[in-house]
């Protein structure tokens, strides 16, 4: 019997994938067999097989950003599990709940774990997720743990409520954080705290985060091309051969080559030929510590590993427990900075990126 057509299946994008994995997992992602986590498991392992975002959706109907979110959710889920979550935790996440899952991906493993409890003890949706999120991550920057809060989910949590309700002048505004502090709270000693602004009506001004250093690449003059070099003269044929063909990965035009290096070219700009060791970091606009306006794309972060000297006008890179951090400290922090931030780069806007393909096309 042949394949009906909805099942018949794209051929695999490269030769050493598995064609039979490949086909169950797509299959599978189709009907939407199994759990979502199985769903988010199916599409890192086809990621790896080779197959492009584009090219899963294609076959399954999984949205890009959909595959995103179910597999980084899905990583989530298992080192949540990893660290010993309750049996109802991870009974509840395994159902439902990949949204609320993803937003924990910027936690370590022991604080998702925690912080999954929190949002199921006091069913919470997305957007607190998100805010429970950023203020253990805020929260797991302290060296010393602030006058009356605990180590916890809870209290990381009440602890941004009571910083918060103390920039606020608005007696509204004041009253709903320190009634949400009150309530995620873990402690009686976080309680304490947050009960003392209650009488104590005193405003702390807060200092605004300077601006991200951004800037959008403007023309094709700005995108210059990597190209490798075979060396001087004489050379042989094979000299010539044995040069690998870079791929350019968009959107920087980002080259690889054989193993784990990567380079990228960078426009001369003052700042970039100011830094004496500058290095360079992929991240989401969206998950910048203050999210960049407009489209939601890839943007390169430049940072100079020679200026290791806090200042509160600059953001840095930093050691947080082994892990890379992209931060603003208000106060010179306890572990190590690693650079300054000299500049983030969005891509060029192409309206139409086949015009700029065809080199015959002139202006009238």
């Amino acid at each position: 019997m042949t394949d009906t057509p909805q099942d018949s299946l794209p051929s695999a994008p490269a030769p050493s994938t598995n064609a039979v994995d490949v086909e169950k997992l797509i299959r599978s992602l189709r009907r939407k067999e199994g759990t979502w986590v199985e769903w988010g498991q199916a599409c890192t392992a086809l990621q790896q097989a080779g197959w492009s975002s584009q090219k899963v959706f294609e076959a399954t109907g999984f949205e890009p950003i959909q595959q995103n979110q179910v597999s980084v959710a899905a990583q989530v889920y298992t080192s949540m599990v990893n660290a010993g979550g309750s049996e109802e935790v991870r009974s509840h996440f395994l159902r439902k709940g990949s949204d609320i899952l993803y937003e924990f991906r910027i936690l370590s493993q022991t604080e998702r774990a925690g912080a999954a409890a929190l949002i199921l003890a006091h069913n919470l949706d997305v957007d607190d997720a998100r805010q429970v999120a950023k203020a253990m991550k805020e929260f797991s920057h302290f060296g010393s743990l602030p006058q009356g809060f605990t180590d916890t989910p809870g209290d990381a949590v009440a602890y941004q409520c009571w910083q918060l309700a103390r920039q606020k002048s608005d007696l509204q505004e004041r009253s709903r954080l320190i009634a949400r502090g009150l309530k995620l709270a873990s402690s009686q000693t976080a309680r304490a705290q947050i009960e003392q602004l209650l009488v104590d009506f005193t405003v702390v001004p807060r200092r605004e985060a300077p601006r991200l250093p951004t800037y959008r690449v403007d023309s094709e003059e700005q995108l210059p091309r990597i190209v490798p070099v075979v060396g001087k003269f004489p050379l042989s044929a094979s000299d010539l051969l044995a040069v690998p063909l870079p791929e350019e990965i968009e959107p920087f035009r980002m080259v690889k080559f054989a193993g784990a290096g990567a380079w990228v070219a960078i426009p001369g700009w003052q700042v970039i030929l100011n830094a004496e060791d500058p290095v360079a970091v992929l991240e989401m606009s969206d998950r910048l510590p203050v999210p960049l306006q407009g489209k939601v794309e890839e943007v390169l972060i430049i940072a100079d590993r020679a200026q290791r000297q806090w200042d509160a006008e600059s953001y840095f890179l930093a050691d947080n427990g082994g892990n890379l951090e992209l931060q603003w400290f208000e106060t010179a922090p306890e572990f190590s900075i690693l650079g300054r931030v000299v500049l983030v780069m969005r891509p060029k806007k192409i309206l139409d990126e086949d015009y700029t393909k065809d080199g015959w096309q002139i202006d009238d």
